[in-house]
């Protein structure tokens, strides 16, 4: 990592930013006057109910939902609605879904060679050394060669996340990546994430995983009704919660 073009953590721009974020689906106000302030390195857990917005802020951040209004940056560039330009900043940000969306008809190491290929124009040994480590890098080197179904959802998750981190992001969203996942996989999946946070990459992360809120988050965006009802440390918000609304979800989460 060079030094001389990276913003330190803390100073100057910041990597994800929202300004008077509004959407609408028809009449429903899904995202109310958002403003948020990501610096670089900072992880970010997005926790809300069902219908809260959580989502739907992390598609906008990349375009996959456009807004109405408002503004978003990453890394100090305004996000182009469409074109060129908008590729070009989204291989900037990696997004890994709750569903895992990898190539059924590629081996593992082609889906992760796919996109520095095509979109990095990167030579092909240089993509297969690369998608290798990153591969070594989640743990399942050793099945570089099978196909997506021949996996289970925890190790194709792992490389979806692989397969983000190929193109190098500045920033990773990551919208309920273990929702999908059988209970024994789910720790996988988090302890990949964990070690990334640890790295000092910059995420945000929608999530029902509260240990890993806890355990891994600098910081909690707490959604209810389309707006950031609650923005804190994740000891304030788990231990002395604000809102009513706050309250009640960590009521009926916790309690279970």
């Amino acid at each position: 990592m060079s030094t001389t073009d990276e913003t330190p953590a803390g100073s100057g721009t910041p990597m994800i930013e929202m300004v008077d974020v509004q959407k609408h689906f028809g009449a429903l106000h899904v995202l109310k006057d958002i403003n948020l302030a990501v610096p670089a390195g900072q992880v970010v857990i997005v926790l809300g109910p069902s219908g809260s917005g959580k989502s739907t802020l992390c598609r906008t951040i990349n375009r996959l939902e456009p807004i109405d209004s408002g503004t978003i940056r990453v890394d100090g560039i305004e996000l182009p609605s469409e074109g060129r330009k908008l590729a070009e900043l989204r291989a900037d940000v990696g997004m890994v879904f709750q569903s895992f969306n990898l190539f059924a008809h590629k081996t593992i190491v082609e889906n992760v060679m796919l996109a520095p290929l095509k979109v990095r124009k990167q030579k092909s040994d240089a993509a297969k050394k690369r998608a290798m480590e990153l591969l070594d890098r989640v743990g399942i080197a050793s099945q570089a060669d099978k196909y997506p179904a021949q996996l289970s959802g925890g190790q194709q998750q792992r490389v979806a996340i692989a397969r983000s981190l190929a193109m190098a992001p500045k920033v990773m969203l990551f919208d309920e990546p273990t929702s999908a996942l059988d209970p024994e996989m789910v720790n996988e999946v988090l302890d990949v994430m964990t070690s990334l946070a640890k790295e000092g990459m910059t995420m945000l992360v929608v999530t029902h995983e509260m240990g890993f809120a806890r355990r891994a988050g600098d910081r909690v965006i707490f959604m209810a009704d389309g707006a950031v009802v609650e923005d804190t440390d994740p000891t304030s918000f788990f231990d002395n919660p604000r809102s009513d609304r706050a309250k009640d979800f960590l009521g009926k989460i916790l309690s279970h």
